[in-house]
């Protein structure tokens, strides 16, 4: 599993990003989700390294 944190606000940035940052669930500044350690959703983490921190932890 992967915990993703929003660091950094989108203003300023596409609107390709901002979907981006949207369909990871994230809308707030240090709103924290956690979503499944797969290659999609680590595409999308790709895309936006600069905005997100991203931590590892165990799954269920």
């Amino acid at each position: 599993m992967l915990k993703i944190r929003l660091k950094r606000s989108y203003i300023g940035n596409p609107e390709k990003l901002r979907r981006v940052l949207r369909s990871l669930g994230l809308r707030r500044i240090g709103q924290t989700v956690v979503k499944p350690d797969v290659p999609e959703i680590r595409g999308m983490i790709n895309k936006v390294p600069h905005l997100v921190d991203v931590e590892e932890t165990k799954g269920e």
